[in-house]
């Protein structure tokens, strides 16, 4: 697949016009896309005016609506929080660490006799790391591990989606806006 002629980001902004470029043709490249939200380093003070933190839950907030494509938000994680184990509707997604450490543990599919949910792996993420998704390769939840400091994480989601299933450690799941 064709890769985008591209410079590193140095800014946010900068980010946002290369995602924007990348996505106007339908196809992606998986792998050109991560490397672009990597090669972004964080910096606070470019995106902290679309962080808003929450005491008692994360929070989604939009940064860009891209071009009808895809969606970019900055997730902001308290001390603690996470999300349930989820699946990604079909989209892609991609999610970089701002700030702080998250952990991320994959779940199979739950098996339909069963209704198990079966771990597959768990990772820490570190700042500037990015990590990416979907519904191929299972379910995830992401969390704050952390009792100390609180977490921020930029997602890209293409195409754009506003609901998606939620499953407890029991499979029953839910749909989710």
């Amino acid at each position: 697949m064709e890769q985008t002629e591209v410079m590193k980001p140095e800014t946010l902004d900068d980010l946002i016009k290369v995602l924007h470029k990348i996505f106007e043709s339908d196809n992606i490249n998986v792998e050109e896309v991560q490397n672009i939200m990597e090669a972004y380093d964080s910096n606070p003070q470019e995106w902290m005016k679309f962080a808003k933190f929450d005491q008692f839950r994360y929070t989604r907030n939009l940064v860009d609506e891209g071009n009808g494509k895809f969606n970019l938000m900055i997730l902001c994680w308290g001390e603690g929080h996470g999300s349930s184990i989820h699946d990604h509707t079909d989209s892609h997604c991609f999610m970089k660490l701002l700030q702080g450490q998250l952990k991320e543990t994959l779940f199979e599919w739950p098996d339909k006799k069963t209704c198990n949910m079966v771990q597959k792996s768990q990772r820490i993420l570190q700042t500037n790391q990015c990590a990416y998704i979907n519904d191929s390769f299972g379910l995830h939840r992401v969390e704050n591990a952390s009792h100390t400091e609180c977490s921020a994480s930029l997602h890209l989601y293409s195409p754009p989606f506003n609901t998606c299933q939620t499953f407890d450690h029991l499979s029953r799941f839910r749909r989710f806006k």
